[in-house]
């Protein structure tokens, strides 16, 4: 739900552009875990959201405590705070081994995006 990639690829947005577009995508979350149509919510790489400074931790937190039990809750991305980790049940840490944007290849739609 962002307006594009934050500081790479050619970005030239505001950064304020990208808050609100991070913003809107963490309200969306809210209401659809509280629908009660998704077992499964993914909020795909909102640690680096918060990183970037688009979110804070207490904004991703509260979505968090919000969750309502049935639906399973994935927060994804690097620099994950450690208010974030210890609120998790579990974290796991990745670490990058070869990435193809290392070789100058942009990302992918369907994979990246």
């Amino acid at each position: 739900m962002g307006v594009g990639f934050v500081h790479i690829m050619g970005d030239r947005l505001p950064l304020e552009e990208h808050r609100v577009a991070a913003g809107r995508a963490l309200e969306m979350a809210r209401n659809e875990m509280a629908s009660g149509q998704w077992d499964i919510v993914v909020l795909d790489e909102v640690n680096v959201a918060v990183h970037e400074k688009l979110l804070t931790a207490d904004q991703v937190l509260e979505v968090v405590s919000a969750r309502p039990g049935w639906v399973t809750l994935i927060l994804t991305g690097r620099y994950a705070p450690e208010e974030i980790v210890e609120a998790a049940d579990l974290a796991t840490e990745m670490k990058e081994i070869k990435h193809p944007f290392r070789k100058g290849l942009e990302a992918q739609e369907g994979i990246d995006y």
